[in-house]
């Protein structure tokens, strides 16, 4: 065979080598994008309630998949996802996180519509509107994993940071009474180092507050309280890199 026919052969296989691989993977992201959606409705399409650890190991694979570039092509956004959620939500997780533009949860986790009760404030704090939101998606929803979730470089925590070391310096009366209430976890976290960074101040207070709030949530509401008691519900902290977009979840 001369070398130009062997050439044509090897570059044939080649090319039938890449169709290939092409139709597995798609014929794979196809199944992986079925087998999420499927264990979030059932196989007859009833809602199904996701238990707290397995919901957990789902958002860590979403994120996974988000961090790593390798996003389900269709989590649940398209038109046949928006026909089902006519008939109702069933999220199988609650995040309460900051409404900073720069971290929608949703893509985070690598998730589609109706899968996550996101509740955001500046610096995902707890009024009694945010508890209550919660409350619904434990109480009357399908969400048995409650996520608090704090960020890397949060603004609500920096401007707390900054209040702090220069109070004449405060900006406007709404403003102010959301920073003020971030300042018990700056506290703190300044506690445990005198000598931190503001960089490490800001990322440890914004942990320390993501704890709070944890704590915060039991404390309030007794439904909640009892249910996490009977191992029927769990709440963890959470921290988004926004470098990385990788998530770290941590007790509270």
């Amino acid at each position: 065979m001369r070398r130009s026919n062997l050439t044509v052969f090897f570059i044939v296989i080649a090319v039938l080598g890449l169709v290939v691989f092409a139709a597995l993977y798609f014929s794979h992201q196809q199944k992986i994008d079925k087998d999420v959606n499927t264990e979030l409705t059932g196989k007859d399409g009833q809602a199904v309630i996701i238990q707290p650890e397995k919901a957990l190991e789902m958002l860590k694979a979403g994120n996974r998949r988000y961090a790593s570039g390798n996003r389900l092509k269709d989590p649940g956004v398209g038109r046949e996802a928006r026909r089902m959620l006519l008939k109702g939500q069933t999220p199988f997780a609650t995040i309460l996180a900051c409404s900073d533009s720069r971290f929608p949860p949703e893509l985070f986790f690598d998730a589609g519509l109706g899968q996550l009760f996101v509740v955001r404030n500046a610096g995902n704090q707890l009024y009694s509107d945010t508890l209550g939101s919660i409350e619904y998606a434990a109480l009357h929803s399908t969400s048995r994993l409650i996520v608090v979730m704090g960020h890397q470089s949060c603004g609500a925590v920096t401007a707390a940071v900054k209040l702090l070391r220069q109070p004449e310096n405060g900006a406007t009366p709404a403003l102010n009474s959301i920073v003020c209430t971030l300042i018990p976890a700056v506290l703190i976290a300044g506690k445990k180092d005198l000598n931190i960074s503001e960089d490490q101040l800001i990322d440890d207070a914004v942990k320390e507050n993501v704890r709070m709030v944890c704590r915060a949530i039991l404390q309030s509401s007794e439904p909640i309280r009892k249910m996490s008691a009977a191992g029927k519900l769990k709440i963890v902290g959470a921290y988004a890199d926004l470098d990385s977009g990788k998530i770290e979840f941590f007790q509270p």
